[in-house]
């Protein structure tokens, strides 16, 4: 019989292999493929039932070894945008923005199983002094898993997917969420080197916009991501992204956003980009921006006014003896744009809004330039006082915009 763990593995047709060096899928699926071959003949030969279709008990055997068992079809699916499972009987899963629930159930033992599988492949670790982990497996997806001793009775499971068919602004265009006037002054945004912050809730399409929006930038440009898990997946050459280390057993080695920020700094980035700021690293980031870098991140809010609100407060709920005046002068100062995204009932994602940010000798504010229509997302104009900061940049908004400014 065959032995996958093994100096050798000798297959049902008399067949070796040398597993010196791990195995392949392909080498894994072959081998299964002949096992499970020669036992559904033999149990024919003797007329005894066998496996009524050998592709799918292939497959199931190689999810089981290699991937992870019943999820694996799940990933691999790529109308499937998210996965959770609140219980062994309730799994969940998203294709469109919209939630649907499976008529399947998994054993407690085969999602310990799984998670453990997805955990060592994270380098990460789950128990009752890290209840809750925060982590990327190696397709890119981000995984969210919280214990029973904090979730009640049952392991709580999201695995969030990101889209690989959304590379460009060009891309969000053909999907209709974004009109290619408001498209190409974004791309003129970035190619400025314009301060950018995208903004909206849960399952908007922040991180898509991020990447898109990135992914315009110059060729010869150095780009430093700081990320709590990995999640931007940027088409660049000159690319470093850096992610948050958890401390170990002993409590040591914690790498936190604030020290990635720092770091990057010394890295000679063109653009600095922090995945999702929440707390204290906002105002690092701000900091830096205000030092001559360009950048971009990404934050929860409901519009773009609400966005830059909460870069102002983020700093002040984080503690500390921080002045409130001085952070809302480096948010005025540094940055440019807030792009808002979000997802509408139906499921569908588009940008909803895109603002330049102003003030009136007082906190920050936004003057917003596109808008949400009947017509989709449409120029609103730009007040003349309001070009000094594209101007600066070195281009003139006012004559994209298909409405004058007033």
């Amino acid at each position: 019989m065959t032995t996958i763990c093994g100096k050798v593995t000798a297959g049902a047709n008399g067949g070796r292999h040398d597993v010196g060096m791990p195995l392949t899928t392909s080498e894994m699926q072959q081998l299964i493929a002949a096992e499970v071959t020669h036992y559904a003949e033999r149990s024919h030969a003797r007329g005894v039932p066998g496996i009524a279709d050998v592709d799918d008990a292939v497959a199931a055997v190689a999810d089981r070894l290699s991937g992870y068992g019943a999820l694996q079809p799940l990933l691999d699916d790529p109308t499937i945008e998210e996965i959770w499972i609140n219980a062994p009987d309730r799994l969940f899963v998203a294709r469109n923005g919209t939630a649907e629930r499976l008529d399947r159930s998994l054993s407690e033992s085969e999602i310990h199983r799984i998670i453990e599988r997805m955990l060592w492949q994270a380098g990460r670790r789950l128990d009752t002094s890290m209840p809750f982990v925060d982590a990327s497996l190696p397709d890119g997806s981000r995984l969210h898993v919280v214990i029973p001793d904090i979730s009640h009775r049952h392991w709580a499971v999201n695995i969030r997917k990101f889209s690989r068919s959304i590379r460009s602004l060009g891309d969000l265009v053909e999907r209709g969420a974004l009109t290619q006037q408001a498209a190409e002054f974004l791309r003129m945004c970035v190619l400025a080197g314009l301060n950018v912050i995208v903004s909206g809730s849960t399952q908007a399409g922040k991180t898509t916009l991020l990447n898109a929006l990135l992914s315009a930038g110059r060729a010869d440009e150095r780009i430093v991501t700081v990320e709590e898990t990995r999640e931007l997946d940027i088409d660049a050459d000159d690319l470093v992204s850096l992610q948050c280390r958890a401390p170990n057993l002993e409590g040591a080695g914690e790498v936190s956003l604030r020290r990635l920020i720092s770091e990057a700094l010394r890295m000679r980035p063109n653009r600095l980009v922090v995945g999702e700021v929440r707390g204290a690293e906002s105002l690092d980031m701000l900091i830096a921006l205000n030092s001559g870098l360009a950048g971009a991140c990404s934050v929860h809010a409901n519009s773009a006014r609400e966005a830059l609100n909460k870069l102002c407060a983020l700093p002040l709920l984080a503690g500390g003896n921080v002045d409130g005046a001085f952070v809302a002068q480096t948010v005025t100062a540094c940055v440019d744009i807030v792009v808002h995204c979000e997802i509408d009932r139906t499921g569908v994602r588009r940008v909803r809004e895109i603002a330049v940010v102003t003030t009136n000798h007082g906190p920050p504010d936004v003057d917003v330039i596109f808008a949400v229509g009947p017509d989709g997302l449409m120029p609103t104009g730009i007040r003349p006082s309001r070009l000094s900061k594209f101007e600066r940049a070195g281009f003139d908004p006012s004559r994209l915009l298909a409405r004058a400014a007033c």
